[in-house]
């Protein structure tokens, strides 16, 4: 009887290991992702309204999906793909903080199997990248330099330059498509240079290799940020001569930066007028735009981005292969690519292409018409 009554406990503890086995297995294979996406920062609203959409595409799917942000922080991005490949994802959706630093975080998700889409950026100088998500970036600063040509004001009107970060191969393809349309007009004396030295000396070139784009954009860069941009565009101002004043053309390269370059241009007493781009159409730029504060902003649909790489990551968790466009160039390899187009939105048409379009609501701003 003693056996017996000693045996019990015994046979207890192997039951309940049993149980708390089987409960981790569960919780395990119930913690596991099949797509994983990591962002660049919460901090900008263009990337929280991504999360949204990236949420509700892949939640209409039979696949689990998880979504991190590196804060503006490479070395974030890894630690958050490291996470991602421990919960045995098999598609790595990922907005490079850094093309060329975000190579590592791609080489470890391809030994670990996962297939890799880098989305919106490019991951550069590695073969790991197995799909390109994107808008077609030259298109949109060549969308942004046709801008200021149409609205030019006559011969030698100063024209700012700015960019986005150095890091950012899209920096470098915004910036191409840019000068390859305003070089011309650059070179027949429409504009003159205000503000990069670097730009001056390659101004009879149209076509610039990558480390002469660089050296204009060492010069100009905003980083993205929009505290940078102001910085810079007061530092010109207050150096700029008479005649870089009056009527002026500004390059700025995304929304946020533009709405401070705008609001430090608008404040200098000797600028008469400026048409200044913008790209992403922010809800905020959108109000700048009807109030006459911005020009213009290219709009990059993201519903369509979003779409495009949820597509994507389901054709390959489907053993299916996705459909590509074209290929992009990462520096190494041909990645096979993925287009959407881009609109132009001024004041003509920004009822018709944001709130007609159901993209945002017209309450969301005031005088519109």
């Amino acid at each position: 009887m003693r056996k017996t009554w000693k045996a019990i406990p015994y046979v207890l503890v192997i039951l309940m290991l049993t149980v708390m086995v089987a409960a981790c297995g569960k919780n395990g294979s119930g913690s596991k992702v099949d797509v994983g996406i990591v962002l660049p920062t919460k901090d900008e609203p263009r990337w929280v309204q991504d999360e949204k959409r990236f949420t509700d595409a892949l939640g209409a799917t039979k696949y689990k999906s998880e979504i991190l942000f590196s804060q503006g922080s490479s070395a974030k991005e890894k630690e958050n793909v490291d996470a991602l490949i421990a919960k045995g994802i098999k598609v790595l959706i990922i907005c490079p903080q850094d093309g060329d630093a975000a190579a590592a975080a791609a080489e470890k998700a391809k030994s670990a199997g996962v297939k890799v889409i880098s989305y919106d950026r490019l991951i550069t100088n590695t073969d790991a990248v197995d799909y390109y998500v994107t808008f077609d970036s030259v298109a949109v600063g060549k969308a942004q330099g046709q801008y200021l040509i149409d609205h030019a004001k006559g011969k030698g009107e100063p024209l700012y330059l700015y960019a986005g970060a150095a890091t950012d191969n899209n920096a470098f393809l915004f910036f191409q498509g840019a000068w390859e349309v305003l070089q011309p007009k650059i070179a027949d004396g429409t504009f003159k240079i205000a503000n990069s030295s670097e730009a001056v000396t390659l101004s009879q070139q149209k076509d610039l290799k990558r480390e002469e784009y660089s050296k204009i954009i060492s010069q100009v860069t905003t980083n993205w940020d929009p505290n940078e941009a102001k910085n810079k565009a007061q530092t010109h101002l207050t150096s700029a001569a008479a005649d870089l004043k009056g009527d002026v053309a500004i390059l700025a390269p995304n929304d946020g930066t533009s709405r401070s370059i705008a609001d430090v241009f608008a404040s200098d007493k000797d600028i008469k007028s400026f048409v200044v781009t913008g790209q992403d159409a922010e809800k905020a730029s959108i109000q700048y735009i009807i109030d006459g504060k911005q020009s213009m902003t290219v709009f990059k649909d993201v519903r369509n981005l979003v779409k495009d790489a949820n597509g994507m990551a389901v054709s390959l968790l489907d053993g299916k292969t996705p459909d590509t466009t074209g290929v992009q160039n990462n520096g190494k390899v041909d990645v096979k690519a993925k287009q959407t187009d881009v609109i132009v939105v001024d004041q003509s048409n920004v009822k018709a292409a944001l709130v007609d379009s159901g993209y945002y609501q017209a309450s969301d701003f005031t005088g519109l018409k």
